[in-house]
């Protein structure tokens, strides 16, 4: 008799995005007539850069012509890729060695699947808001999951207990919801934590293309120590708009052991038997974003990310609304007006103004009263979504 995984029944039955999607589009169904903006997912708008798109096309005429014909990928990713990406580190002063990088489809899959390798009677620390995947996958192997509180007391940084005991710890910096930012010395203690608990940091660095303050480190690998205890997964989808292209790696030091196995070793065995790696003209693509060309013109539209961020924040700070986020990352995070929980504001909002956001309510009890905005919108719908708030919430 076939048995499902038990561990399911104890996810929470609506995923965060699933729902709010549910009632955006009973929104819409209900008023045809309105024009909704989405300020919720983090999904990108503008479109890939023009040599992303060039690299891409010449991929797929290589693969028509019979001497350049590829088959199935390197499962690490190819050379050439993982030599752009170390070339990348060094450009703001880390060493990754190319062979010490994996390619892979986006971050969420590696942050999501990387627990294969670990066993389920391993403790897992998240911050507290957090990304639900680091949370719900580990719920589905059957793990104990320990919370660190992100508040507004101490910035939304929770910093490690020393006694707490835990074996695998997720950080997300700049983090997502909360959009707050690790400085080198709060990284630090994290990295003597693990070290001390002899643990390993999944450290996830989609959104280090955001990071604009001198002290925030763009990897883990920046800080003393980390080599000895973390991995780094990271992602195109926010820097270059792969979100629906979906390229992204993670970097395993060679040296980084547990129980005296190598991790790096352990992971590739695991992406040989499950994973097939990335298409041959994505990879193409993912590579110029790494050429001096496609950093100018990825750059373009980060600053227009950033630019809608800093409207965004300055519309929260005309209304006397406290919030983080908005300046090393593409997230605003805030506390909901009036003493509204994040599902309460989600509905008004969307009824008043038609304006769609992410409850903080989602992301953990440290996001009950709080609200996730996203910079990633069209420029003049998220001008014309701020206008809407204010006529919403000024007094």
């Amino acid at each position: 008799m076939a048995k499902v995984n038990a561990y399911f029944d104890n996810l929470v039955p609506n995923y965060l995005f699933a729902e709010t999607a549910k009632r955006t589009n009973a929104y819409i169904a209900a008023h045809p007539e309105k024009k909704v903006i989405r300020l919720g997912i983090g999904d990108v708008t503008q479109p890939l850069p023009p040599v992303v798109v060039e690299a891409m096309k010449r991929g797929c005429d290589e693969l028509g012509v019979k001497e350049t014909f590829k088959g199935y990928p390197d499962y690490e990713g190819y050379a050439f890729l993982r030599e752009a990406i170390s070339g990348y580190y060094a450009s703001f002063g880390v060493t990754v060695a190319a062979d010490e990088i994996m390619v892979n489809d986006g971050a969420k899959s590696d942050a999501g699947n990387f627990g294969d390798i670990f066993s389920q009677d391993n403790t897992v620390l998240v911050t507290d808001p957090v990304y639900p995947v680091y949370v719900d996958t580990n719920i589905m192997s059957g793990r104990k999951i320990l919370y660190a509180d992100c508040t507004a007391e101490n910035g939304f940084c929770a910093m490690p207990d020393p006694s707490v005991k835990a074996d695998l710890i997720y950080l997300c910096s700049p983090n997502n919801p909360t959009g707050a930012a690790y400085t080198y010395d709060q990284l630090k203690a994290w990295v003597d934590y693990a070290i001390a608990n002899n643990a390993v940091i999944l450290f996830d660095a989609a959104y280090e293309a955001y990071i604009t303050e001198e002290n925030v480190p763009r990897s883990i690998f920046a800080v003393e120590g980390a080599r000895q205890c973390a991995v780094e997964m990271c992602s195109l989808s926010k820097t270059a708009g792969f979100t629906g292209t979906r390229c992204g790696y993670t970097v395993i030091p060679h040296e980084l052991t547990v129980d005296g196995k190598n991790i790096y070793k352990l992971w590739y065995r695991r992406e040989a038997t499950k994973f097939n790696g990335v298409s041959y003209p994505v990879q193409c693509g993912a590579a110029a974003v790494f050429t001096p060309e496609g950093q100018a013109q990825i750059k373009e539209n980060l600053n227009y990310y950033k630019e809608n961020a800093r409207i965004i924040g300055a519309t929260l700070d005309e209304l006397g609304i406290p919030y983080t986020g908005g300046v090393n990352s593409p997230y605003i995070w805030f506390r909901c007006p009036n003493g509204m929980t994040g599902w309460e504001f989600f509905d008004e909002m969307l009824e008043k103004i038609a304006v769609v956001g992410t409850p903080g309510d989602g992301f953990g009890k440290n996001g009950e009263g709080w609200f996730r905005l996203t910079s990633f919108g069209d420029r003049e719908n998220t001008k014309e979504a701020m206008e809407r708030l204010k006529s919403m919430l000024a007094k």
